[in-house]
């Protein structure tokens, strides 16, 4: 359930997110879910990766700015409904707010994969457990 993400600030212009990609690839990182943010400055690129240490490192040794956090990688059915019922809803009746979230496809197993950033990681795993 818990998992490392990788954010990196990245500056909003042409050709910063294919440097970092460029970075990660000359690393050997193989990316399994990416979101980008933007504002009109700057970028927040969120990465699931295979190795998060090696991509950290490469990362910083590139002189860019990221950073680990810990964020939640849940599995639901794939089906309508069940990304309410059987996460946001179990979460709200926990009390643990969602900062943001993402999805990424996997192998074709009949269940969706969303990425959570929560304010308070263990209840939230707890209240998942329970649902």
């Amino acid at each position: 359930m818990n998992v490392p993400q990788i954010s990196v600030f990245v500056e909003n212009r042409p050709g910063r997110l294919a440097h970092l990609l460029q970075i990660l690839a000359e690393a050997k990182i193989n990316i399994r879910a990416l979101s980008v943010a933007d504002s009109a400055d700057f970028g927040i690129v969120r990465l699931i990766v295979d190795d998060p240490k090696e991509a950290i490192d490469a990362i910083h040794a590139a002189g860019m700015t990221g950073r680990i956090t810990s964020v939640l990688r849940v599995e639901v059915p794939d089906e309508p409904g069940a990304l309410e019922r059987d996460v946001v809803e179990s979460l709200a009746q926990a009390g643990v707010n969602i900062e943001y979230m993402y999805a990424y496809g996997g192998r074709l197993s009949g269940t969706a994969v969303i990425i959570l950033k929560v304010d308070n990681l263990e209840k939230a795993e707890q209240a998942l457990r329970k649902s």
